[in-house]
């Protein structure tokens, strides 16, 4: 039987990080009623709390606004939180609107390290390095509201009951450009946060066709199979796929 959605976990649309010296927590700020989402800063497990916890002199948190969770992205020894800072409202899709991701950041939660290798720390070292160039991701677009990864048809031929789905579950895959990123909050059945983002492009603009003005919306969303640089990336594969780079 499929899951259906709770109308009262819809998706937070904006809300306030703070960052504790131990855990970040994600505090809905957009009116909605839902719990916080606390993330450990030792090893990036997550968990809902009922309110953001006390601060003291000697737990000053920095606060800062945000505009959707992306995800957790776990490398050899910590884990990343990847977030929205900055949205830019570039159109409507059936009546939502639809946002450009303008600005995006990410927040280490590697404690652990302390007891890592120097081997693994250097290497940690490195790979969190490339996240740079992930925050600066260009073509990222996402709705609170409706499903970007389904052309028009297939959203007009989903079912009732599809309908009721968290965005997350009605999207495909393929197109989901943080798929692998939601897993661990997916694991952790965090609905409100889950926030579906595909790489591509999205245009709204009217168009004349005799007589009538008609509006015109064209969406790209870039596959995430098969994807890589074009040295190394050639041809299709065994399932359809080409490359995609």
């Amino acid at each position: 039987m499929m899951e259906k959605a709770d109308p009262s976990q819809k998706l937070y649309t904006r809300m306030r990080l703070w960052e504790f010296p131990d855990q970040y927590v994600v505090e809905p700020t957009d009116g909605s009623c839902g719990s916080c989402l606390e993330i450990s800063r030792m090893d990036g497990s997550m968990k809902l709390i009922d309110e953001v916890p006390e601060c003291t002199l000697v737990r000053v948190p920095k606060i800062q606004t945000i505009f959707g969770v992306i995800g957790m992205l776990k490398l050899l020894a910590g884990s990343y939180l990847l977030v929205i800072t900055e949205r830019e409202c570039v159109g409507s899709y059936f009546g939502h609107p639809i946002f450009k991701v303008s600005s995006m950041k990410y927040f280490p939660c590697d404690h652990s390290l302390k007891n890592s290798s120097a081997e693994q720390k250097n290497m940690e070292a490195q790979f969190s390095a490339l996240l740079n160039v992930a925050e600066r991701t260009p073509g990222l677009y996402f709705s609170y509201d409706v499903n970007l990864t389904l052309s028009a048809q297939r959203l007009h031929d989903l079912g009732d009951e599809s309908k009721l789905l968290p965005l997350w579950r009605q999207a495909d895959p393929r197109f989901l450009w943080n798929n692998y990123m939601m897993e661990v909050m997916i694991d952790n059945k965090l609905d409100p946060f889950l926030l579906p983002v595909v790489q591509g492009s999205f245009h709204n603009f009217q168009s004349a066709i005799g007589k009538d003005i008609i509006d015109v919306t064209l969406i790209a969303r870039r596959c995430n199979r098969r994807t890589g640089t074009r040295m190394w990336r050639r041809g299709a594969d065994s399932d359809g796929f080409v490359a995609n780079f």
